[in-house]
């Protein structure tokens, strides 16, 4: 096991870290732990479960070549203590989103050669033991044409996924429609732009800032304008390709084997910018009005 500050994962609570900035200065490297199990070779994508099921698990998939199936981590040790397996086969998955207690969406969105006429996204349970299953997959249509991406998000208040494509000067947010059907073909709409070869991304726990990653970099945006705050560089890792929100922290994970973890600490802007969405002031108002300290 890494020896350094290991995080309690999933034992934050939101309204705490929305209302004080967040500690130290990103960049630095803070390894949590390092993954064990051999079958975890291209780490590309990454969630933190929360809920009575799953708080303090990290779950991780591998690139594209891998069967259908996540990992779920236990952080104090960095072994697996659960494998969801799935069939059919997936084409390319690339990105891990939370889904909910006990589940993860899977991101079946690679397209190196955008040959693709669709994508598709599954939602999975997760948790310790082993679990066979076969989800329902949701077919996702790019209005403009096929497209490579490595970056899925769950808004944490309202459910609603997004894709960021993966372009090598920028690259754009999609939206998906919501609920989600199973029966046809989901068309998603493009919203903003987003900078280029991102290749995961988190929203901030009140849904109101959205952080990308590239490989060197991350990049804070405002939710529902998608309008840049901030960036900063991350640390130096071989292929980073997973992101995700621990407490205060982001946790940052790359492809290799047996790789680490690492924390990075959110600026101080980025509980501001939560603080600034839609959804929280309309919180504040209301609490205001009752008298109630928010």
């Amino acid at each position: 096991m890494v020896q350094g500050r290991r995080l309690a994962i999933g034992a934050c609570v939101v309204a705490p870290f929305l209302l004080g900035a967040a500690a130290g200065t990103p960049a630095t490297d803070d390894a949590v732990f390092r993954f064990t199990d051999p079958d975890i070779v291209e780490s590309s994508g990454l969630v933190a479960l929360a809920g009575p099921t799953g708080a303090g698990l990290v779950v991780t998939t591998n690139d594209s070549g891998d069967a259908g199936r996540v990992f779920t981590v236990d952080p104090a040790t960095g072994d697996t203590v659960g494998v969801t397996s799935w069939t059919p086969e997936p084409t390319d998955v690339e990105a891990l989103a939370p889904a909910g207690p006990g589940h993860v969406w899977v991101g079946d969105i690679g397209d190196n050669q955008r040959a693709r006429t669709s994508v598709e996204v599954l939602r999975v349970p997760v948790g310790r033991g082993r679990t066979t299953t076969s989800p329902r997959a949701y077919e996702l249509v790019y209005p403009d044409g096929a497209r490579d991406a490595e970056a899925l998000l769950s808004h944490p208040l309202t459910g609603q996924l997004f894709i960021v494509t993966k372009g090598v000067f920028s690259g754009s947010v999609y939206a998906a429609p919501s609920p989600l059907r199973a029966d046809r073909a989901n068309r998603l709409v493009e919203v903003a732009e987003a900078p280029g070869i991102v290749t995961d991304a988190t929203f901030l726990p009140g849904g109101g800032g959205v952080v990308m990653r590239t490989y060197s970099a991350a990049h804070l945006s405002a939710y529902p304008s998608w309008q840049p705050v901030s960036s900063w560089d991350l640390p130096q890792q071989d292929q980073g390709e997973g992101i995700a929100l621990a407490g205060r922290d982001l946790l940052v994970s790359t492809e290799g084997a047996r790789s680490e973890v690492l924390a990075v600490p959110l600026p101080p802007e980025a509980g501001m910018t939560d603080l600034r969405s839609p959804v929280w002031t309309s919180l504040r108002w209301l609490a205001t009005a009752r008298g109630i300290p928010l």
